[in-house]
């Protein structure tokens, strides 16, 4: 199993990978939190089609003027209303707001969102499971929060997989000579992230008996990342590639 999955990690995690995924996006900025931002929003859009998840991210970038960070420490309230035709599925003009709202307030008070979830961790953590409950919890600690936002922010306190957050911390910690992953942040180890479990990678697992739980929920996560950890110890979520690309492409 181990030879077989290596195999598929090495089929998939390369350069040509970038083209068809929403971690383009991310790929094509240098600044470090231009990176972060549009990795962020991105990942938090990542349901649905990849090509209508990148027109999207594209979208926003342009309403923010193709510089994400200067924008959200720079603009004013009244920049904000070109960002409320904006919408992605359930992902609506309210949520929209909230995060230019947060984003602007994390991002004059801190340097890097690495702060955001790493503050929460140590590196005797086995999992990253403390960072996301830190962080969801920081970003709707602000007094305006709307309650209908929190959907789009998971945490594993509600049980959820958070995919969306594994696989934006997988972009931004992962640091391998492949050039797909991002690699920037250090705090975290890629020992300690967890599988981003969606559909495709759900049903794969389960064929390849390195998931057995009938849930697709946070302990399912849990019992996925164990399993390949057995693998690779050090860096389990690589498998992300081999799981996910036999899942997209059916091969």
């Amino acid at each position: 199993m181990k030879d077989f999955l290596d195999e598929k990690v090495d089929l998939y995690n390369r350069p040509q990978f970038i083209k068809d995924d929403p971690i383009q996006i991310p790929h094509r900025f240098t600044k470090l939190q231009d990176v972060e931002i549009m990795g962020f929003w991105t990942a938090v859009l990542a349901w649905g089609q990849r090509k209508t998840i990148i027109n999207k991210a594209n979208e926003l970038v342009e309403l923010m003027d193709g510089a994400p960070h200067d924008f959200m420490v720079n603009h004013s309230e009244k920049d904000r209303r070109r960002f409320l035709d904006f919408k992605h599925r359930t992902f609506q003009a309210t949520d929209t707001l909230y995060f230019l709202e947060f984003l602007q307030y994390f991002y004059k008070n801190n340097n890097t969102l690495e702060t955001a979830f790493a503050q929460f961790i140590n590196k005797n953590d086995e999992t990253v499971e403390k960072a996301l409950i830190g962080f969801h919890d920081l970003f709707f600690s602000l007094d305006v929060a709307p309650q209908r936002t929190r959907k789009h922010i998971a945490t594993p306190i509600r049980k959820s997989t958070c995919k969306r957050l594994n696989m934006f911390l997988r972009w931004m910690v992962r640091d391998d000579d492949k050039g797909v992953d991002l690699g920037l942040w250090k705090a975290i180890k890629p020992s300690q992230l967890l599988m981003p479990l969606d559909v495709h990678v759900e049903r794969v697992g389960r064929k390849l008996g390195v998931l057995t739980r009938k849930q697709r929920d946070w302990k399912a996560v849990i019992e996925l990342t164990e399993n390949l950890r057995q693998y690779d110890p050090k860096d389990p979520v690589k498998y992300d590639f081999a799981l996910f690309g036999i899942g997209v492409t059916g091969r």
